[in-house]
């Protein structure tokens, strides 16, 4: 089964409906499942006391309250029922991550798929009692957390978590957890694939990989190992002003991505060992068949010093060695000429009344 290619454009739109409107595009363009923002109101998710992540100082070249740099780069909430109509119009699927009640409903209003929780979001317990009772499915990413944390998650996400009742309406089948390494760009020798597995096992659910690496290799990668999502961050140009351009693929290179992924996706195939049909035509060519060695006579006894194994393979399988050698040659062969099929189907006769070559010895 094919994985749901998430684009994430986040706010690498700048606050500006323009920009968005162009990754909507893009992302459509580059053949992405879905396109995916963040919808906040900043105020009911930042206090003004919280300080800027050392990648937003960096990637964003200024320094101020994180509040601050979040009212510049978000949306209204008006927006986003004008970009989801955008969506449907292109034929793209419309995802926004909600980061704060009011945002939780306004997107569950609007009608999508699935509400992606964030990695910040995974101990915010009102949170996630909030977005279990909307019966919307949901992918959950889960950077910076544990497996115990996680499972609590998923466990109040269903309503099945003994000390924190929730009123939901979701199965573990409603939930794909994404596994995630909350650092912009995340260092490759701290991504630990495998730990989608032992999710997967741990927690009875599929899961997936939200990849903030450099390039595309890691998430092909997760496609390779089964990942149902994997979503990438991308933005219209590694050069503008905001904290997630920089570890952002640009439309380019999010098409290049999706097409490795693909490819490998097809390239798995269903695990059964059979020939493949492009290959049935270099059977002859590669394979090989028993042939005469030298010139062989009529009557003359077949063994080791007048046989061998050659191309071409549309002749007798050496798996039947054993069934012709001893026997006696049906015709004459010249050297190089394969060996009549009849040789082998003589051998059980001709082995009881005339030894091997070896049995001579």
């Amino acid at each position: 089964m094919s994985a749901i290619i998430i684009a994430e454009a986040g706010v690498n739109h700048n606050g500006r409906i323009d920009l968005a409107r162009r990754m909507v595009h893009a992302a459509k363009e580059a053949g992405a499942d879905y396109v995916k923002f963040q919808t906040a109101v900043p105020e009911l998710v930042i206090s003004e006391i919280a300080p800027q992540a050392e990648y937003q100082k960096e990637n964003t070249g200024r320094v101020e309250s994180q509040l601050d740099m979040c009212r510049r780069i978000h949306l209204p909430l008006s927006a986003y029922a004008e970009l989801k109509a955008l969506c449907e119009e292109v034929g793209i699927g419309f995802m926004s991550t909600p980061f704060d009640p009011v945002s939780v409903d306004t997107l569950a209003a609007l009608g999508q798929d699935w509400f992606k929780i964030p990695s910040g979001e995974i101990t915010n317990l009102p949170y996630l009692r909030q977005v279990a009772s909307k019966g919307i499915p949901v992918i959950l990413s889960t950077g910076m957390s544990t497996l115990d944390e996680v499972e609590d998650a998923v466990k109040i996400l269903t309503g099945s978590h003994p000390d924190y009742p929730s009123e939901s309406r979701l199965t573990r089948d409603d939930i794909i957890v994404l596994h995630c390494t909350t650092q912009y760009p995340a260092p490759f020798g701290e991504v630990n694939l495998k730990a989608m597995k032992t999710m997967a096992d741990r927690l009875g659910v599929r899961t997936g990989y939200s990849d903030h690496t450099p390039g595309t290799e890691v998430a092909v990668a997760a496609a390779a190992l089964g990942a149902a999502v994997i979503e990438k961050h991308f933005t219209l140009s590694r050069q503008l002003e905001g904290p997630d351009h920089k570890a952002s693929l640009e439309p380019l290179e999010l098409a290049d991505m999706i097409r490795q992924i693909r490819s490998v996706e097809s390239a798995l195939g269903d695990g059964v060992k059979r020939v493949a049909p492009s290959e049935e035509p270099n059977i002859e060519v590669a394979r090989k068949s028993i042939v005469a060695a030298r010139a062989i006579r009529k009557g003359e006894t077949l063994d080791e010093s007048n046989l061998a194994v050659k191309r071409p393979g549309n002749g007798l399988s050496p798996m039947k060695w054993d069934s012709v050698c001893g026997t006696r040659a049906l015709r004459d062969y010249e050297a190089d000429s394969l060996i009549d099929p009849a040789q082998a189907e003589t051998g059980s006769d001709d082995h009881h009344s005339t030894p091997s070559t070896h049995e001579k010895l």
